[in-house]
């Protein structure tokens, strides 16, 4: 027993040995210059410049396509809850249909706070991707 906790710290402790050294011979990173951004590799990444600006932009595609799923899921989760708030109508005392039915509604709120947040992450994601 002793011996495999001996093992086991000497493996938890072999972990930052092995990072630091990884990281001692690690070459250093040069000064990010205007070009190491997200929209200076999107610029070399094509060099032509015939990316459209409608994939990135406000208006953009993906933008666009992100907008709708969160619209959906949002549209999902008020489903549910209102299914919920029926079955917790119809439940009639019985305790087991009581406790679906609070989870069915403790659940699609979740849904539409994470739906919510997930909409103010990614418009300000991109937004500031945009900058």
């Amino acid at each position: 027993m002793i011996k495999s906790i001996k093992i086991a710290l000497a493996g938890m402790l072999a972990v930052p040995v092995l990072a630091l050294g990884v990281s001692v011979l690690a070459p250093v990173a040069a000064p990010v210059s205007a070009q190491q951004t997200i929209e200076g590799g999107l610029d070399a990444a094509n060099p032509g410049g015939n990316v459209p600006q409608d994939l990135t932009g406000t208006d953009g595609i993906f933008k666009t396509i992100v907008n709708i799923l969160l619209f959906i899921i949002g549209a999902i989760a008020v489903i549910m809850l209102i299914i919920g708030g029926i079955r917790y109508t119809i439940s009639g005392g019985d305790s087991s249909a009581v406790t679906g039915a609070k989870n069915t509604i403790l659940y699609a709120i979740i849904g539409i706070v994470v739906a919510l947040l997930a909409y103010a992450i990614v418009n300000f994601v991109v937004d500031g991707i945009l900058l």
